[in-house]
């Protein structure tokens, strides 16, 4: 049976977050998924990168050929409804 345990890699060990399995001195296989790549950044250098990147893409108008409706349409796969259509 799987079971999953919330741990940190630093290294070669691993620190567990929560509960850690009760597995005394044996070695078992494990398979390890890494789930967020660390950047170094913190959030708000992070979010200042972000909001310096949508600035340019606002002045390069980079989205002005797209139609907001349309594109929302085909995203969200909307149905027309009975009475609601133009």
């Amino acid at each position: 049976m799987l079971q999953t345990f919330k741990a940190v890699l630093k290294g070669n060990s691993i620190e567990w977050l929560d509960e850690a399995p009760e597995l005394g001195e044996q070695s078992i296989p494990v398979h390890i998924t890494v789930l967020e790549e660390t950047t170094g950044l913190d959030a708000a250098t992070r979010g200042q990168k972000m909001a310096e990147v949508l600035e340019r893409l606002s002045a390069n108008r980079a989205f002005s050929g797209i139609d907001p409706i349309a594109w929302q349409h085909e995203i969200r796969e909307d149905c027309s409804i009975p009475g609601r259509d133009e």
